[in-house]
């Protein structure tokens, strides 16, 4: 075993963990089909948002591990459930009343409010696609529509056709009295009417692979449950999936514990090991209540990516999946700065610390070099002491304190202070709040600035901060935090803010002498 190997054996990453936990289901014997498949679900009634995201970036992560662990080839299907019955007209997509002719078909047969493909799940789809295409998932597509319509389903719907029963005594006890009387795992797609129809099944025919049922207007009907003439119910549905393709890993929210319960009891019904899973926890909005796509609450794809580049938000989906997080515009900056340390360290880290560092997890073994010679929560607050309205303004600073550095040399700080930009525009400026010193913390920032006019030495970051730290010291400040805490909210605007001799470096020696007195003198208050 090499030494990468014995490492991730090791390892206390939790993509290692799970990783650990697939391979055990092979220690006998290497899959019959070849390959280990790790799986990702998507329902297509609306567009693929953060927590699409956040599940195939997971799952990614996982099948990485366990590529490190094992030679076993790998696969992993982005499964859109598309022919799920259109059951609610979605809010935010036109033609509202057009639409509401369409319930009940499949998503697939439901028209293109968009009109530009040929179905609303289609169009779903391709936005899924191009979403997952964007990031540079590996990934195959799978449709419902197509596995169900192709035979890939046939063989487990007969062994589900032929045990119903137990598929039933699974999950009648799961639902309410009046569901329970006309509960069947088999959904008909009506000839009639094209609908996914749920209705009780009456009778079931082993032998033909059929079962019968009643339409809305009372007809009797016979149809096969192969060939897409019948959608399984969600849960024996997702049974069925991990039974046919033979899926080993599916990750899911904790909102959805029951159902992989009882799927994963739907089957071992059906003669099949479920998959391993990991459920996650779900993220708040800033009020602490559950995002939900319905509301619009918290925080999307397109707001994350208005402020930071797209690693920072995998390297935030990797932290502790398991515990619930805040998931609003203030964790950005934390995490873009978050992500950067943990590049600087990894160069000089040996194999079993790379693996447990979450960049390992983002990039795999390619991790890149970080080029952000300033912190991101420095640029926010140097975009507010300078008004910054373009990146050029910042680049003006950016180029005194770190010569070496330009557009074209350090892009990721390029793209950095552009979206630094664009967050103190849409929230620090509306947000900032200065105040007017009380006496001690006028002597003190009196005293500050004269040290500052004096200072004739290089604007070293470390020896600024070791002189701001002097004068609170000298000035009585118990503990030292009330003394930087003042000179976020005086100079400022906000309560809290970088390590302040480093933002002088990058600010100026001079201009934060006249940002001094500019607040001493009522200026910015």
């Amino acid at each position: 075993m090499s030494d990468l190997r014995d490492a991730a054996m090791r390892s206390k990453a939790w993509p290692f963990e799970e990783a650990r936990r697939v391979l055990q289901r092979y220690e006998k014997a290497p899959p019959e089909k070849g390959h280990v498949l790790f799986q990702t679900g998507y329902g297509p009634s609306g567009l693929p948002h953060i927590g699409t995201f956040g599940e195939v970036a997971r799952t990614t992560m996982v099948r990485r591990a366990f590529e490190v662990l094992s030679d076993i080839p790998t696969r992993l299907i982005c499964f859109s459930d598309d022919m799920d019955g259109f059951r609610k007209v979605p809010g935010n997509v036109p033609m509202q009343e057009q639409l509401r002719e369409d319930l009940n078909l499949p998503l697939t047969r439901v028209r293109d409010p968009f009109g530009c493909h040929d179905g609303f799940a289609q169009h779903n789809n391709a936005m899924l696609k191009a979403f997952l295409d964007g990031f540079g998932f590996d990934y195959e597509f799978a449709s419902a529509t197509d596995y169900y319509t192709s035979g890939r389903f046939d063989e487990t719907l007969l062994v589900a056709l032929e045990r119903f029963e137990k598929i039933q005594e699974i999950m009648l006890p799961t639902l309410g009295p009046e569901r329970r009387e006309t509960y069947s795992c088999f959904l008909p797609v009506s000839p009639k009417t094209g609908h996914v129809l749920q209705v009780p099944t009456l009778e079931r025919n082993v032998a033909k692979g059929t079962i019968v049922y009643r339409e809305p207007d009372g007809e009797k009907v016979e149809i096969p449950v192969t060939g897409g003439h019948v959608k399984m119910q969600w849960k024996p549905d997702w049974a069925l999936r991990w039974a046919a393709l033979g899926v080993d890993y599916e990750m899911s929210g904790k909102d959805l514990i029951d159902s992989v319960t009882q799927s994963s009891k739907i089957c071992r019904a059906l003669g099949k090991a479920p998959p391993v899973s990991l459920s996650y926890e779900l993220f708040n909005d800033e009020n602490g209540q559950k995002i939900s796509k319905s509301k619009g609450n918290g925080l999307s794809m397109e707001d994350w990516l208005r402020y930071a580049a797209p690693e920072s938000l995998s390297y935030f989906m990797y932290l502790k999946p398991k515990t619930a997080k805040r998931l609003y515009f203030d964790v950005i900056p934390k995490a873009v700065d978050e992500y950067h340390q943990q590049l600087r360290a990894y160069p000089a880290q040996d194999a079993k610390a790379r693996l447990d560092n979450p960049v390992y997890h983002v990039h795999g073994a390619d991790v890149p070099a970080s080029d952000m010679v300033v912190p991101f929560s420095m640029l926010l607050n140097l975009a507010s002491a300078a008004s910054a309205h373009d990146k050029a303004t910042m680049w003006g600073f950016i180029a005194r304190y770190a010569p070496e550095a330009s557009p074209e040399t350090h892009p990721g700080l390029d793209a950095a202070a552009g979206y630094a930009v664009q967050y103190y525009e849409d929230f620090v400026r509306p947000a900032k709040t200065f105040r007017a010193p009380d006496a001690r913390e006028r002597a003190a920032l009196e005293d500050l600035a004269a040290q500052l006019s004096a200072w004739d030495g290089p604007a070293d970051p470390e020896a600024l901060q070791s002189a701001v730290f002097a004068v609170g010291k000298a000035h009585g400040f118990e503990p030292l935090r009330d003394w930087f805490t003042a000179i976020y909210e005086v100079l400022l605007g906000a309560s809290q803010g970088p390590r302040f001799g480093g933002f002088i470096a990058l600010y100026g020696v001079s201009e934060t002498v006249a940002l001094i007195e500019k607040a001493l003198a009522g200026e910015v208050v």
